[in-house]
C-alpha cells in the first residue's frame, strides 16, 4: 500500500486497517522446521511472527526466529529427541502451556 499521499483524514482508516490484520504465526517444529524459520527470516518474510520450537537447545539458539520455545526442558534437557517421535511428543506435552501462551493471540497458525 502506497502511503505517500495519505491525508490526515486517512489516519483513522489506517489505524483500523492495521488493527484488522490477522495475527499470523509460522511455527517451525524440530530441527527441520527451525531451519525453515531461519530461511524465512533470512528472506525477510513480513506479516507473520516466526516461532521456532525445538528440543535441541544449541540448534534453537542458532535459529533466527522472533520467538523460541525450548520443548521438554525436563524430558530432553535440551539435548534433542534424537529423531524419536514419541520423545518429541512427550517434550511437546511438557511444554504445552508455554506453546499455548506464545500462540494465544494467533488467528492463523501454520506449522512446518
Amino acid at each position: 500500500m502506497d502511503l505517500t499521499n495519505v491525508s490526515p483524514d486517512d489516519e483513522e482508516l489506517l489505524k483500523f486497517i492495521e488493527s484488522a490484520r490477522p495475527k499470523i504465526y509460522v511455527v517451525g517444529a524440530g530441527g527441520s522446521g527451525s531451519n525453515t524459520i531461519t530461511r524465512m527470516a533470512e528472506l525477510n518474510i513480513e506479516g507473520a511472527t516466526l516461532v521456532a520450537a525445538n528440543t535441541d537447545a544449541p540448534h534453537l539458539a542458532r535459529t533466527k526466529a522472533t520467538r523460541k520455545i525450548l520443548l521438554g526442558k525436563k524430558t530432553t534437557r535440551g539435548l534433542g529427541a534424537g529423531s524419536d517421535p514419541k520423545l518429541g511428543e512427550e517434550a511437546a506435552q511438557e511444554s504445552k502451556d508455554e506453546i499455548r501462551h506464545v500462540l494465544s493471540d494467533g488467528q492463523l497458525v501454520f506449522i512446518t
